[in-house]
């Protein structure tokens, strides 16, 4: 069906030769221009989302792989998946971690911890920490042979919080009342409609302090350190690098070049090979690329990733 909107005026194509079209006309062009620019531009965003995707480790050339950990570490199977291939990839002769990022679910830093130590068994792993690699982030630093930070990157935070929002108050003014039947007196708690308090806030006061536990424990195995000195930096303190080097939370001062450096001299790991940026792939052709593009879109909208508001988390933020 043709749109009558789109239909040339009868008299277009005997528009005047010095090209003074009516208002009309140049208004019906300029749409026609901008559907096609649209469907450019879209073109060229599922080109590139595909390539971001699509068989990221087929160089046929050895190099050093770039795992890039940013915003909020969650659990994901995908990256998983993509250790596993780096560990298997003979071409791959180093993994190097670019971190930046504020931390994120417990579970997420652990399955960080987990894998890259997994992967670090078969060949050299390094981390950068570029602005922030703190709480979870962190815990995944201390997974790699050699921890790099700038000299002004926030390093540290290593703890684990749970927060909860007693909306009581604002419940009762609103009319509002909650009720429940539960199987037992911790079942569904922390509840919105109460204080965190008695035997609830003690158990969760618990399960943070398990996770805690761990977290101190790893730091101080990964890092040599008398686990009293570690506790002495675990009450959610950050360090600039200078600070967290000083500390021996890191190795050295530096960036990816100084990581590369460093694979040179104790791996022979040679300079002259490319660093080349990998990225999880999901096991549907389309899902990874339409991420990607998701979260391209909230992040053009100022939006980012979020976390449950009932996970046990290790994140730091100003304004926690």
């Amino acid at each position: 069906m043709t749109d009558q909107h789109d239909t040339p005026h009868p008299t277009e194509a005997a528009a005047p030769a010095n090209g003074n079209l009516p208002v009309i006309w140049k208004l019906r062009r300029a749409r026609r221009f901008w559907r096609v620019l649209f469907i450019l531009a879209l073109a060229v965003a599922a080109v590139t989302a595909w390539g971001r995707f699509a068989a990221p480790m087929a160089t046929g050339n050895d190099y050093v792989a770039r795992v890039v950990i940013a915003g909020v570490i969650t659990t994901n199977p995908d990256r998983v998946r993509l250790f596993e291939e780096l560990a298997k990839d003979t071409a791959v002769k180093a993994v190097l971690v670019a971190i930046n990022s504020p931390g994120g679910t417990t579970a997420g830093g652990e399955e960080l911890f987990t894998e890259l130590g997994k992967l670090r068994a078969k060949k050299p792993v390094v981390a950068t920490i570029d602005e922030t690699g703190t709480s979870a982030a962190y815990m995944t630093a201390i997974a790699t042979d050699r921890i790099f930070a700038r000299n002004l990157s926030i390093v540290g935070s290593i703890g684990v919080l749970m927060q909860h929002v007693n909306a009581k108050k604002l419940l009762d003014t609103i009319g509002l009342e909650f009720d429940k039947v539960q199987t037992g007196p911790l079942k569904a708690e922390p509840d919105v409609n109460d204080p965190l308090t008695g035997p609830v806030r003690e158990h969760l006061q618990a399960l943070v302090d398990d996770s805690f536990n761990w977290f101190v424990d790893v730091v101080a195995e990964r890092r040599a350190l008398p686990r009293p000195t570690v506790l002495a930096l675990a009450d959610g303190r950050i360090l600039t690098g200078r600070q967290a080097l000083a500390a021996k939370l890191i190795d050295e001062t530096g960036g990816e070049a100084e990581a590369r450096a460093w694979l040179a001299t104790t791996r022979t790991i040679a300079l002259e090979l490319p660093t080349i940026t990998v990225e999880p792939q999901s096991p549907s052709l389309w899902s990874g690329p339409l991420r990607w593009l998701g979260g391209e879109a909230r992040a053009a909208l100022g939006l980012g990733e979020s976390i449950s508001g009932d996970a046990l988390v290790s994140v730091w933020s100003p304004t926690n």
